[in-house]
């Protein structure tokens, strides 16, 4: 994710990042331009379009659809938008329930218990490691799987964060058996303990449902037919001035499609996607502090 600052606006205008639009659609834009001014120069220049033409009246269609293409983006962009928004809020719970579990265990375990104090030091922040690696389908296994001979044994071809929190479950359990904790501090922990199977299989859903593809396509192609019928009509009142209008207009109607692409998947590594590195090295480093 790109870091910014929201009030710095020189650099919103005029420094073009690696996450910008106009990066992506600049071989688009360009060809717009061209097509443009070939329509242009063609009307202006051959086909001597007469005043009765229902060629000029050809504006009156994009008014009338303008509406239409305004309320679809509008969707796309918000419902691309929630699911970045909920990614976030999963994460942002995922922090505060790997601190809350770090912040009782260190109070219920003894200082002298160092074995299981390891264990939860090590397992806490490998989940959140785990997790972030699984929803970008890269290998998991991190150096904090070698720290403990019980990660040791986790299969980095199966769905690790399952293992890890199954892994979890025993210990505590174990720790159970062994009365190093009582049934009431069981039910202290659980919630946090349970949370980390919510908050993999809420990520899940996220991912694994994009935005319907005939939507998604339609839209795509209402916004080109809408684009390349633009200058049969404009190019009259505008000349070759239609060339940077035709190609602004395109600009702003593919940007929106395209940022919506990119923060319907939120945990990739595009510019715009959740930083969630840095989130699971927050949890990493709060864990350790606290145990």
């Amino acid at each position: 994710m790109i870091g910014n600052d929201p009030k710095d606006w020189v650099s919103f205008i005029f420094k073009i990042p690696r996450g910008d639009t106009i990066r992506k659609l600049g071989p688009l834009i360009l060809l717009m331009c061209v097509y443009s001014g070939l329509i242009a120069w063609l009307e202006l220049s051959y086909w001597q379009v007469s005043e009765k033409s229902y060629v000029r009246n050809i504006p009156i269609m994009h008014s009338l659809l303008g509406f239409v293409i305004s309320m679809l983006l509008v969707f796309r962009t918000n419902t691309a938008y929630d699911r970045w928004w909920e990614g976030r809020k999963q994460w942002g719970a995922l922090v505060n329930n790997s601190r809350g579990l770090a912040i009782k265990l260190s109070s219920i375990l003894p200082p002298e218990d160092e074995k299981d104090r390891a264990f939860f030091r090590n397992i806490i922040p490998a989940f959140a490691h785990a997790l972030r690696k699984h929803l970008r389908s890269e290998h998991t296994r991190t150096e904090l799987f070698d720290q403990d001979e019980d990660l040791q044994e986790v299969d980095h071809t199966k769905h690790v964060p399952n293992q890890l929190s199954l892994l979890m479950n025993r210990r505590i359990q174990h720790m159970l058996r062994h009365e190093k904790i009582s049934q009431q501090q069981l039910i202290y922990i659980e919630h946090e303990v349970r949370s980390f199977n919510d908050i993999c299989g809420a990520c899940e859903r996220i991912k694994n449902t994009p935005i319907p593809y005939s939507y998604s396509a339609f839209l795509k192609k209402f916004i080109f037919i809408y684009v390349i019928t633009l200058p049969f009509g404009y190019v009259f009142s505008l000349g070759f001035y239609v060339i940077p209008v035709i190609a602004f207009v395109f600009y702003v109607l593919a940007s929106l499609e395209l940022i919506a692409e990119e923060i319907e998947d939120p945990f990739g590594n595009d510019a715009n996607d959740l930083p969630t590195d840095k989130i699971a090295q927050t949890i990493e480093k709060n864990v350790m502090e606290l145990l």
